[in-house]
């Protein structure tokens, strides 16, 4: 096993300090939690669970001896995550080196939950572009196109394709996550970048959030103004000032919903009353 060490200021900055070796980083990579992200999915935590048991082992080295703060630390990453899952130890390497500063005494244990969720929406944006839209989008297509012409080799044509780049990034990833963790938000802190950092990270966050409620959250009002030639809808005249308003407005409504505790079913079942009654009255369309 070799350590996680490198020169002072470029990379990790803990030397023989850290327990942490690369083969603890490999095997968080690749193991039931990190391949099983979205195992325990959940509503109120999504991959939280998922997230805290790839890290656990790395989080018990780190706070060998001290169980009130490995405690602590657990249940700070077992809270709200979500990410394209190959992404996910990336997020799961610079987690483990921040929680080392943590551990030092170097760092707010706030500093690593504030970058943690800043990072999900960026890098969530990046790997949905790269492995669900295109990467998994070839490899469909060569897999059936093998399919039809007979060959047995289709379906595994798939699975290398998409698995391959997917694992790789697991793996590399999270020493990468961890070097830059370790070396770049420490000189950040000391510099005092790390607010604009987490400050600019959250704006790119929510533009990607907005334009997933654009294209996930379907709200389309189906009210006709005017008559003949001439008419135009409701929902056409409020594109015409902001695409994806009632999208916005709807994950707004649920968003608040959910702080206030109301159970997600009970937003299904209201959703789904709302769309039938909306429907046949054509309101909705």
């Amino acid at each position: 096993m070799t350590r996680m060490t490198s020169r002072k200021g470029e990379g990790e900055p803990h030397g023989d300090q850290s327990p942490i070796t690369r083969s603890d980083l490999i095997r968080a990579s690749l193991n039931v939690g990190s391949l099983g992200l979205s195992f325990s999915w959940t509503y109120y935590k999504q991959m939280g669970i998922g997230f805290g048991l790839m890290i656990v082992g790395l989080l018990k080295k780190i706070y060998r001896g001290r169980p009130d703060d490995f405690a602590a630390a657990l249940r700070r990453h077992v809270s709200f995550f979500n990410i394209t899952m190959p992404v996910g130890p990336f997020v799961g390497g610079i987690v483990v080196a921040m929680e080392e500063q943590i551990a030092r005494g170097e760092l707010e244990p706030q500093a690593v939950q504030d970058v943690k969720t800043a990072l999900m929406g960026p890098l969530s944006g990046i790997g949905d572009s790269i492995f669900l839209s295109t990467i998994r989008v070839v490899a469909a297509g060569i897999g059936i196109s093998l399919c039809q012409q007979g060959s047995w080799f289709g379906p595994l044509a798939f699975l290398l394709i998409y698995n391959v780049p997917a694992w790789g990034l697991r793996v590399w990833g999270i020493q990468k996550g961890y070097e830059v963790g370790v070396g770049f938000l420490e000189r950040a802190q000391r510099s005092g970048a790390m607010t604009k950092i987490v400050g600019a990270l959250g704006i790119v966050g929510v533009m990607v959030l907005g334009a997933m409620c654009d294209s996930t959250v379907a709200v389309n009002l189906a009210v006709t103004i005017g008559a003949g030639d001439a008419a135009t809808t409701l929902q056409q005249i409020l594109d015409g000032i902001m695409p994806g308003m009632l999208g916005m407005a709807a994950f707004w409504i649920y968003y608040k919903a959910l702080g206030r505790k109301m159970s997600p079913m009970v937003l299904i079942l209201v959703t789904m009353v709302i769309g039938v009654i909306g429907s046949y009255l054509g309101i909705l369309a």
